[in-house]
């Protein structure tokens, strides 16, 4: 049987209104929102359906609303039961990942993922930082353009073959981005409130790990790929510690994707908004199933595709 692996969205692929769908056909994805509203203390499910746009975006509420739309996707996908093997997040969806696999609960799921947007907005307002993706070249060159430019830019998320963010210093970023683009090479600025995965939110990361401290961790109950590490985390004993240098670090998903590739996973699906994941997985892995599930209609093409 084709081993099947779920994968998490991460920041930037919010929309207004995701995951309402899911909740109005599905029960158990309409509980969770209602977990999150509970564990939150405010309505999420309000501001993911309904927004404005600028409340929606603000890191505060798009981390925990993303979160409550990947797992609202995970109870519906479980529903039309779609089994899997696996789990991997890109950045804020490694915790929706934790809950899936059962290294945490859903109740302390949201209690992390609020401190850490808490954590990283305030991190965000104290600085002035920016995020790129670099289009079109290998990530060893995207290295060398930010090793030469003056000020802090450095790759964080590395995407595909053919796709690097980079963070840093707002001019610093600027500066790098101007050079790609006299390499003929997209840089597209992305909208998010500081240079996340960088050292410009170590104290983000030094405040979230009280919080983390408080919660109970166990070992996942699938395979479970790490960020932090590019490969399948075996060891589960010193989780605050892992998470709070997840903010400060780049997100290695080639890597993992490599490693799931190696692990013979054959169907990749992406559970939250938007489909940035599948895209990824679709340009890195060859004769692979990617597809994505964030309504109705996504989710009855996935169950044609992968059953």
């Amino acid at each position: 049987m084709a081993k099947n692996i779920f994968l998490f969205s991460g920041q930037g692929s919010q929309y207004v209104g995701m995951a309402k769908e899911l909740c109005d056909k599905y029960p158990a994805a309409k509980a969770v929102f209602d977990k999150a509203n509970e564990s939150l203390g405010y309505d999420i499910a309000e501001i993911a359906f309904n927004g404005p746009d600028e409340e929606l975006n603000k890191t505060v509420n798009s981390q925990p609303a993303i979160m409550a739309c990947s797992l609202a996707a995970f109870e519906a996908a479980k529903a039309e039961g779609i089994t899997f093997d696996g789990v991997v997040g890109h950045s804020l969806g490694e915790y929706a990942a934790m809950v899936a696999s059962g290294v945490v609960t859903l109740e302390d799921g949201f209690k992390l993922i609020k401190a850490r947007a808490a954590a990283m907005q305030k991190a965000a307002e104290n600085s002035s930082g920016a995020m790129y993706a670099i289009i079109g070249l290998d990530a060893s060159e995207v290295e060398k353009v930010c090793e030469e430019t003056e000020g802090y830019v450095v790759p964080v998320n590395y995407n595909s073959s053919v796709q690097t963010v980079i963070a840093g210093d707002s001019a610093a970023c600027e500066a790098a981005a101007a050079k790609f683009a006299e390499m003929k090479k997209k840089a597209i600025k992305l909208n998010v409130a500081s240079a996340f995965h960088s050292k410009l939110m170590q104290s983000a990361a030094d405040e979230f790990i009280e919080t983390a401290k408080t919660v109970e961790f166990k070992p996942a109950e699938v395979d479970f790929y790490s960020n932090v590490l590019g490969v399948k985390l075996e060891d589960f004993s010193n989780m605050p510690e892992m998470l709070a240098k997840h903010i400060v670090s780049p997100v290695k998903f080639t890597s993992e994707l490599a490693e799931m590739e190696k692990a013979g996973y054959e169907n990749f699906i992406e559970l939250g908004p938007n489909k940035v994941l599948t895209g990824l997985v679709k340009k890195t892995l060859k004769g692979k199933n990617a597809v994505n599930i964030e309504n109705i209609a996504t989710m009855e093409k996935a169950i044609d595709t992968i059953r």
